[in-house]
């Protein structure tokens, strides 16, 4: 949300979210920067965001308030400080110097949203010996810059989609799916939602309140999968499948890769149990 708006910063104290992103890039007009600047640091310093992480998004390091927004961000202190097109891993180091002084529980998140972050996943991804924590794909930016079409499906962005993920998981970042610009349409969003979470993201950023229920819904464990999964993590516990690498649970086949996603998967129901 932008941080120029006191209002909608007040009202995220109540949503029903996991993260607050205080934008100070592209919803916030070049004159309305620097206060929307001190309003996102007043913010942080005030808290009252209960179990929620507080972002910060500065502008890049390119634009007239960049240094200045990452400087003051950095001394705020917020959960995460997200970044936008990246295009290296070069630019990664930039920042993680950017905000060299920032207390040691501020992370590094990353936009990726260009052509030249898409062909250089891999070494963005493997930058993350310094603060880089997550990832949040941008595919507004990444659309425009590429001259594609934004269908309803995001078939042109099939494999921008997949290969990110991936790139993800195997350096373990955190990795959030683009927004989706449509406040109408209710079943695309749902839709987007679905292929979001089976193409494997940890969660979808939003651009509206009236959004956050369909998203939780659809990112949070099925509960027949979290029953499916406590039966093979107590399959495997017990002590007559010692020593054995497949079984059959609830007739269907489950090998030891299963029983960590199983236990994976628990983990997650648990925990979005008890700040339910």
């Amino acid at each position: 949300m932008p941080a120029s708006n006191a209002r909608a910063i007040e009202k995220a104290r109540g949503l029903d979210c996991d993260v607050i992103i205080l934008d100070l890039e592209d919803a916030v007009a070049p004159e309305a920067k620097p206060a929307a600047r001190a309003q996102a640091v007043e913010a942080v310093k005030a808290g009252g965001f209960g179990r929620r992480d507080l972002v910060i998004r500065c502008n890049g390091l390119d634009t007239p308030w960049g240094a200045e927004d990452l400087a003051a961000a950095a001394e705020a202190g917020p959960d995460a400080i997200l970044v936008p097109k990246v295009s290296g891993p070069a630019d990664i180091a930039a920042y993680d110097a950017a905000i060299a002084h920032a207390p040691a529980h501020t992370r590094l998140w990353a936009m990726i949203e260009t052509c030249a972050a898409v062909l250089d996943l891999k070494a963005i991804a493997s930058a993350r010996q310094g603060r880089l924590d997550a990832w949040a794909l941008g595919l507004n930016d990444l659309s425009k810059e590429m001259g594609a079409r934004q269908t309803p499906d995001r078939a042109p962005m099939q494999a921008v989609l997949t290969l990110s993920v991936a790139a993800a998981r195997a350096y373990g970042l955190t990795i959030l799916d683009s927004v989706c610009n449509d406040l109408e349409d209710a079943a695309g969003f749902e839709w987007v939602c679905r292929q979001g979470a089976d193409l494997g993201f940890d969660g979808k950023t939003l651009i509206h309140p009236g959004q956050i229920e369909t998203c939780n819904r659809v990112f949070s464990p099925d509960p027949g999968e979290v029953a499916w999964a406590r039966a093979v993590i107590a399959a495997f516990a017990d002590p007559a499948n010692a020593g054995r690498g497949a079984l059959r649970v609830d007739n269907r086949l489950a090998e030891r890769l299963h029983l960590t996603q199983a236990e994976k998967l628990v983990t997650l129901a648990d925990a979005i149990s008890e700040t339910s």
